[in-house]
């Protein structure tokens, strides 16, 4: 059964509105990015292939932020950290990310438009403590896990805090916990097999010292990358129901609906209320140079709380 996608006219009529979207996401200077598995029917053979869901968010409201949630998903026929690269052209800032390498290539001096600086997800690293941890019985992991969870302890705390009181007490409260940490897994390291399960979370963690940081001079910046994940779990469900895209195209016009849908769900906008209004105000003759007036947020009917 092949993907519901988009009709051509549908998408080519929306396509603008997607770039005004995209266009918004990276006049800002902080957005997340993860991607996730879209299989492609490949023509004649009657089988798939994997491609890929690259999902670009913006979420401030756990900072008390002022900037609209939002997310634009890009199909590509690859993981390659070219798309990503691609796709972020015009973006300076901070990219909040797992630790997949693919990224790294964005933090080269001559990027055009400069290094991004790379925050790394603590969710990640506390994931894989806690498997040591159930799989071994580590105390040591049991220890890095207590520790790990003190910062989110902070973090639950801060939650709707303005971005200048979450800098001040991850400051004064978060660093201290971060020092002893990093010394604690520089003192294992030194004492272990790092071959092991153990070992390999440790070596995992190290490298990413300076991105896992990150968050402590940026009030703006989350401890982890779960408002991307949050997005594209969808997709998971599009997959078991849709099970693939017929073809690039497709692929390409599903992304453009599913970028304004996620977005109108961010913002808590009902999806047909808003892409009826857009295409009246389309229809009207608008100018494409104002198409930003048409992004979810500003949709002015079919508010959930309505």
């Amino acid at each position: 059964m092949e993907s519901g996608n988009p009709s051509t006219s549908e998408s080519d009529i929306l396509r603008p509105v997607y770039e005004a979207l995209i266009a918004d996401l990276k006049s800002g200077t902080k957005l997340f990015m993860d991607e996730t598995t879209m299989p492609l029917l490949v023509p004649g053979l009657g089988k798939t292939k994997t491609c890929y869901a690259w999902a670009m968010c913006r979420d401030d409201r756990r900072c008390n932020g002022n900037l609209p949630p939002a997310v634009v998903f890009n199909f590509a026929l690859s993981r390659a950290g070219e798309h990503a690269e691609n796709f972020l052209t015009g973006f300076h800032g901070i990219l909040q990310v797992d630790a997949y390498g693919g990224y790294n290539r964005l933090t080269r001096a001559d990027r055009p438009g400069g290094p991004l600086t790379l925050a790394y997800c603590w969710a990640h690293v506390r994931r894989k403590f806690r498997d040591v941890s159930n799989s071994t019985k580590s105390d040591a992991a049991r220890k890095i896990q207590k520790m790990i969870g003190l910062l989110y302890r902070i973090e639950r705390r801060l939650k709707s805090q303005p971005a200048v009181v979450r800098q001040s007490v991850r400051a004064a409260e978060s660093a201290p916990i971060i020092d002893e940490l990093f010394r604690y897994l520089e003192q294992l390291s030194a004492q272990i097999p790092m071959k092991g399960s153990l070992g390999e979370a440790i070596t995992y963690t190290l490298k990413l010292r300076d991105g896992l940081r990150v968050f402590l001079s940026d009030g703006r910046v989350e401890i982890d990358s779960n408002a991307v994940e949050n997005t594209i779990r969808p997709l998971a469900l599009l997959r078991k129901n849709a099970l693939f895209a017929g073809s690039e195209f497709g692929g390409e016009a599903w992304a453009i609906m599913c970028s304004l849908i996620g977005s109108c769900k961010l913002n808590g906008v009902e999806p047909h209320a808003y892409l009826t209004w857009v295409f009246e105000q389309i229809a009207a003759k608008l100018p494409r140079s104002e198409y930003d007036k048409l992004l979810p947020w500003n949709c002015p009917k079919g508010r959930f709380s309505d």
